[in-house]
């Protein structure tokens, strides 16, 4: 048994249990060992080993059993001592809820008789200190102070404490009988009160917190208690302000007195509070009214810098000063300190700032105009003007006489950044000085002269001689500035777009006043754009009309009709080379000139205007037929100058009318073939008649009738 006991090891596996009982069988392991496999003494092994198994499990069913029957009568044991256990704590509860109820009983007692003994000796004390009191007033009514609390200076707590009490009492009693002592008790109590306060000024000066804190608990009750904390407060202030910054000196003497406040008075909130109300009507308002005075009347600019500077200072000092214990509602307390200070300065700010920045804008206008030797013209206003601006939309003709501005755009970049600057500084202050009720409205008259200003007396402007500088498209070598003038103009209106979105749109966004400035917006933009409008498509004309003037004075008509028909030695003709490279210069200058779609549309317009310029050019010359070929190379060039505008329809436009000078060179009994080419065959048959008609030999051979 103890050998089958051994093979039950954990963990438990059943096929090696067989395998490890087949291995200690001799003759029974796989191999059979040392000795032979013996099947029937395997079995025997087997039959026998079940047998034993058999009694283990009897054994073990029956300790089971045992134990199960233990288990049971020591359960019914327990039992029964929970039981007793319950009955013996239910005991012990009900003995407990009469002892508590024993000791209530005799707690009220107690209280009870506290009561009556408080009954008993509290009109006892009051009697005591009412007799206490009646001989310290009959000293006072014989005029002889005898008792020692009102002559030693230690025991000066207990003659205010005494003092206090009689003043009190006086000032029940009739004036007529009791009029000398209740002057005497007055002097006493003025004494005192000034004794008092000089030892709290005394141990004020030599940093005796404990004492200090001792004599305004006793000043508490006296009428002087107020005059004690104006004391504390001048003496705080003393040799606080040794610096030129009050706002930094204020925050320092306020976080070294907060923590003495806390120890000295009983309620330093109240205190802490006088304080900064004293140091603001005081040090703080006469340092404002000081700067802001001296340069209100002389310096604006100067001014209102000082005010904005003050006024974010303050409200940077407040912000400090709130993490003190300065009552319930101390942002509030704080806000009214600044306003007084403030008050009069503010309601006056939007006109100052309007006035300065008027004489400011005014004045950086005026200074660069100088600096250009350039007196401003007076651009006409009213429904002259308007008739005027309508007229040049409609014919595209200059109206007035044309300027000559020698390159001059009249944009200047530094000046706009000064106005941009200022205009940011003014944004800045709106935004710190007014009332949140006023700020969208300042806001806008801020904006209002932005555009006055820059808008309307300088960019405008500068279109408006920028288009008067523009030349007629028939001038010969004509500069054409306006390009820079769009150039400068669009950068410029980014800078200020910006300055819109950065700086204005937050003071505005959420008041009616948003709407008014986006439609202040759009109609400079739309006026902008009329001119913008104008002027490039004037300066478009002129460019087309250097083309034009370059072909008439370069081109000959003997180019497309040699007297020598097989000598022609050049690729392209001199017009041509001319007309590519003015053509490369001015795409180029759009290019730099513009950006975004705007290039694209400018060139498209240029591109279909150079294109119908070089149609009716060709129109009027007869060619040979080497000069059909020349007029073939000219038009290559063309199209190679139409590639650098990378405008697709342009090039298109190009191709066509290269596939139209074809028509100059091809053999009469190809031309129907050649007219119905996927680049013809569109084409209005007049059109290609016309070209055919150009040739030289169009009668003698009879081409209409191979073009028909």
């Amino acid at each position: 048994m103890a050998t089958t006991a051994q093979l039950f090891e954990e963990p438990f596996d059943a096929d090696e249990y067989i395998e490890r009982l087949a291995w200690r069988t001799p003759g029974g392991g796989s191999k059979g060992g040392a000795e032979a496999f013996d099947p029937k003494r395997l079995l025997e092994e087997f039959e026998n080993h079940i047998e034993e198994l058999k009694q283990l499990d009897e054994k073990i069913q029956r300790r089971v059993e045992k134990l199960e029957h233990q288990c049971h009568r020591e359960a019914k044991e327990f039992a029964h001592k929970v039981q007793d256990l319950q009955r013996s704590n239910q005991v012990a509860f009900q003995h407990f809820q009469e002892l508590d109820e024993h000791i209530s009983y005799v707690a009220t007692k107690v209280c009870h008789l506290g009561d009556q003994l408080e009954g008993v000796n509290t009109p006892r004390q009051r009697a005591v200190e009412a007799q206490r009191l009646m001989t310290y007033f009959n000293e006072f009514l014989d005029g002889d102070l005898r008792s020692d609390v009102f002559n030693n200076p230690d025991k000066i707590k207990e003659a205010a404490d005494i003092i206090q009490k009689l003043h009190l009492i006086a000032q029940e009693l009739p004036f007529d009988r009791f009029a000398d002592v209740k002057a005497k008790i007055a002097s006493k109590y003025h004494d005192l009160e000034r004794q008092l306060i000089q030892e709290f000024t005394t141990a004020q000066r030599r940093g005796e917190i404990g004492r200090m804190r001792e004599v305004a608990a006793v000043l508490l009750h006296f009428k002087g208690y107020a005059y004690c904390v104006d004391v504390y407060i001048k003496q705080c202030q003393e040799g606080a302000y040794l610096r030129n910054d009050v706002f930094e000196d204020t925050a320092v003497l306020c976080q070294r007195v907060n923590k003495q406040v806390g120890e000295v008075f009983s309620s330093p909130e109240t205190v802490m509070a006088k304080l900064i109300q004293n140091i603001f009507e005081n040090k703080l308002q006469a340092h404002v009214k000081e700067k802001l005075d001296e340069t209100r009347h002389s310096d604006v600019e100067q001014y209102l810098k000082n005010l904005y500077d003050l006024y974010s200072r303050s409200t940077a000092l407040a912000t400090k000063l709130t993490e003190f214990n300065l009552g319930s509602d101390k942002h509030t307390f704080l806000s009214k300190l600044i306003k007084s200070i403030f008050s009069s300065y503010l309601e006056s700010y939007i006109d100052m700032e309007r006035d300065y920045l008027r004489t400011r804008g005014a004045m950086i206008l005026q200074r660069y105009y100088d600096s250009k030797n350039h007196q401003k013209r007076l651009i006409g206003t009213g429904s002259i003007q308007e008739l005027k601006e309508r007229i040049r939309q409609r014919t595209n003709l200059p109206l007035g006489p044309i300027i000559d501005t020698h390159g001059e755009t009249f944009l200047s970049p530094e000046l706009v950044v000064n106005l941009l600057q200022e205009t940011r500084h003014a944004f800045e202050r709106c935004n710190r000085l007014s009332d949140p009720s006023d700020l969208p409205k300042n806001a806008f008259v801020i904006f209002l002269l932005l555009v006055d200003h820059l808008c309307v007396e300088h960019i405008d402007y500068a279109l408006e001689i920028g288009l008067s500088a523009i030349p007629s498209s028939d001038a010969k070598n004509a500069n054409l500035y306006f390009l820079d003038v769009v150039q400068q103009a669009n950068s410029i209106f980014h800078l200020f777009d910006k300055q819109f979105n950065d700086q204005l749109m937050p003071l505005i966004s959420s008041s009616p006043k948003l709407a008014e400035c986006l439609q202040k917006k759009k109609e400079v933009i739309e006026q902008m754009e009329v001119k913008l409008d104008t002027g490039i498509d004037r300066t478009t004309n002129c460019m087309v009309g250097q083309m034009k003037h370059i072909l008439t004075t370069e081109q000959k008509k003997t180019d497309f009709r040699p007297e020598d028909e097989n000598n022609v030695m050049i690729q392209y003709t001199t017009a041509c080379s001319k007309v590519c490279a003015y053509v490369s210069r001015q795409v180029e200058h759009v290019r730099k000139s513009m950006d975004g779609k705007n290039v694209d549309t400018v060139l498209t317009e240029l591109g279909i205007r150079f294109h119908r310029l070089i149609h009716e050019h060709l129109q009027q010359y007869s060619y040979s037929s080497m000069g059909g070929m020349l007029a073939i190379c000219d038009v290559a060039e063309y199209r190679r100058s139409a590639k650098e505008f990378r405008v697709p329809l342009v090039l298109q436009l190009f191709d066509t009318l290269h596939a139209l000078c074809n028509l100059l060179v091809v053999a009469p009994d190809n031309l129907k073939q050649v007219c119905s080419g996927e680049q013809l065959t569109n084409l209005d048959r007049n059109l290609l008649h016309a070209f055919v008609q150009l040739r030289v030999d169009y009668r003698s051979s009879r081409l209409g009738r191979h073009f028909s």
